[in-house]
This record gives structure tokens, sequence and C-alpha cells, in this order.
């Protein structure tokens, strides 16, 4: 596996990453192709990476984090998701949801939360997109009024990864009018063993391991101290964390990507063509090493979106970029990396047509490319560039 930014990283960052790589190669990728089948993330694996602190080191201290930076967490996103992409989706989602917990829940709710998702004890989704707005993520239906002390929520949330196996979500719900848009989004932890929470599970063609499916609420009641931040702030917590969860998918699909052609290399110096390994043919040399300069130069646009965030500097641009390059590049150089090991690349027995499948979603999951490009067009040219496309 190649290294990732080792000149630049501390003496405990490098010991991190040696650590996740050792756990990720010895516990994670024999089991990569097995989880497919099973449909599920063994929770006992999860356990095993809390213990190990591949889970949520950015969260805080006080409730069991390592109060790592950014970066660190990319370490273990990418160490883990070289063995299985799947399984990645453990620590982004930590991360994820455990930052908006940890700046915008009570502290009673966040010392009950907090230290169990580190722990890998609990699992959590986020609970953002619904079946008419996707990317249109402030066009939220779910509705969620005000009754004495609680809440109630009654709709539906749909195309949410791990929706049948987190213990709780973080909801984005609407608390104010209809036409009141973002300003009217409030964000609620819920745990998904409440009354009147049902789940389905969607049919997909890849990351069966995460699964993907919906979300029903029917007259759910929530505490009020249940609620993250202020009522009307939810959409701007989850755009925040958006900027974060981009940089790390990408990391994601390098590491993905990375385990293919770290594959696709040995093959090609063992298969015999014509008399030499076919590694001396340019047809076959050449796309793989494209392939590793393009993953390198996506992997470095990563860690530097990390970096910047780290450093409390402006980023919504390149993890926009990320998040769009990263699957994009990863879906071409798995497909290459399929097509280098011939009629043995399109055997279901190899991991790299798992690999493609499951890449393919985050090309659609988490922002679209064409909407990744819209916020790049507008943080670099103004939002009149964007009104101007839309008024066409």
């Amino acid at each position: 596996m190649t290294a990732a930014l080792s000149t630049a990283l501390t003496e405990d960052q490098r010991d991190f990453q040696e650590a996740a790589r050792r756990f990720a190669r010895e516990q994670v990728a024999p089991g990569y192709m097995t989880r497919e089948k099973a449909g599920r993330i063994d929770r006992a694996l999860v356990r095993q990476m809390g213990e190990l602190g591949l889970i949520g080191a950015d969260l805080p201290e006080e409730y069991g984090g390592l109060g790592a930076p950014s970066v660190t967490v990319g370490l273990a996103m990418e160490a883990v998701s070289h063995a299985d992409i799947n399984v990645g989706y453990v620590p982004l989602l930590a991360s994820l949801n455990g930052q908006i917990i940890a700046r915008h829940a009570t502290p009673a709710l966040a010392n009950h939360w907090i230290p169990r998702i580190v722990a890998g004890e609990a699992l959590f989704c986020l609970g953002l997109t619904e079946p008419r707005g996707g990317s249109d993520a402030a066009n939220l239906q779910l509705s969620a009024r005000r009754v004495g002390d609680h809440y109630v929520l009654n709709g539906e949330k749909s195309s949410i990864s791990m929706a049948d196996q987190a213990d709780a979500a973080v909801v984005f719900a609407r608390t104010g009018a209809a036409d009141a848009g973002a300003r009217g989004v409030s964000a609620f932890l819920v745990p998904m063993d409440t009354k009147g929470i049902t789940t389905t599970r969607f049919n997909d063609l890849g990351s069966h391991a995460v699964g993907r499916g919906s979300i029903f609420f029917d007259e759910v009641r929530i505490p009020l101290e249940n609620r993250l931040a202020e009522e009307g702030m939810g959409f701007v917590q989850v755009m925040q964390g958006f900027d974060y969860s981009r940089a790390l998918i990408g990391l994601q699909c390098c590491a993905t990507a990375q385990a293919s052609l770290d594959e696709s290399w040995a093959y090609v110096q063992e298969r015999q063509a014509f008399g030499a390994p076919i590694a001396q043919y340019q047809g076959v040399s050449f796309p793989l090493a494209e392939g590793e300069g393009l993953v390198a130069a996506i992997r470095q646009l990563c860690y530097h979106t990390l970096r910047l965030r780290d450093e409390g500097a402006p980023h919504t641009a390149e993890a926009a970029m990320c998040k769009w390059l990263g699957p994009k590049t990863a879906v071409d150089v798995i497909h290459q990396c399929l097509l280098t090991h011939g009629h043995y690349g399109w055997s279901l027995d190899l991991p790299h047509q798992q690999r493609l499948r499951d890449v393919m979603g985050l090309e659609i999951g988490d922002g679209t490319a064409q909407i990744m490009k819209l916020i790049v067009a507008r943080e670099r040219a103004g939002r009149s560039a964007v009104q101007y496309q839309a008024k066409r």
C-alpha cells in the first residue's frame, strides 16, 4: 500500500497509521467478499476498531476520543478502506455524526452516545435525504412539530446508508414553514428503537455490507433535549459536516482503487504472455501507471483539504473537488484493473468487480459530481455564476 504523506506526519501519526494498516490487513481484508454475502458489518469487528482508536479519533477526549486532528482520521479511513470500503463507512459516519453531537448536543446526550460511538458499541446513520429531495437537501418534508416537551416526527427518509443497522440517527426535519427553506430545518438525535420507526432495505448494485434504505417516522416522539442546537439551525450543521466527510470519502475511494492497483501490479509481474511477464508491455503497464498518478494526486488533495480544516482555513471548494474526483477516478482505475486481469478479472471470484460496484455508489451518494462542480464554481466565481446557470 502506498504511503500517505509519510514525511509530513508526526511520529504518533505514523505509529497510528501502521497500527491501522496492520489491523486492516489482518482482520478486515480477509472478510471483504464474505461481508457482501452476509449483508452486514460484523459488530465484533467494529468493537475491535474501537479498541484500537480507529473510530472517532477526532472526537473530544472527554468523551473517549483521542482529540486527534482531521488528518489522523484520514489515515484510519484510508487504511480501513484499502481492506474494505464498506467498513470504511464506520469511521466516516462516526466522525460526521460525532462532531455534530459533540458540538450541538446537551452534555448529558453527548456523554451517553459519543463514548459508545468511539468504542464501536453504537453505529449511527445520517437522516437527511428524502424521496423528493436528494441534491436539493434543504427541500425537506419530514416534519417535527413541537408538542409540550417533545417533538413529534412524521415522514420518510430515503437512500440512507446503514438505515437498518444503525442504533441511532442524526435526523434533519422541518420545524419551520415550508417556504422557510434551510432556515426551517432542525436536527435531532433519534434512537432507532423508538416507537413508530420502521426501516426498509433497497436491492442495490453494491455496498451490500452497508445497505441503503428508507426510514419511516410515524408519530415518533423525541424529547426536547434530543434536539441538536437551536431550532432552525440544522441545515448549517450538516453543510459544515459535509466539507469534512467529502474529503474522507475521497480517501475512501482512493484507498479502494489503490487496493486494485496493488493487486494488479503483482499480477502483471507473474502473468506470462509470449514468453515474458506482461508487465513489460506498455499497453499493460502504462494504464496502471496512469492510475497510480491520478490516485496519488487525489490522495494529496484530500489530505491537503483535511489540513486546511485542521488549520481553520476555508476548504469548501477543495472538499467538493475530493468528492467529485475521488469516486470518478476510482471507478475508472478499478475498471482498468479488472480488464488487466483479463478473463480472471471478469470472474466473481476476484474482488475487482465488487470494488467497482461498491465505489460506484459514491458517485451518487453524498453529492453528485454536478453538485460538486456547482459548489466549486460558487466558491471561485461567487453565487452569481450559479444563479445565472439556474435561470437559463
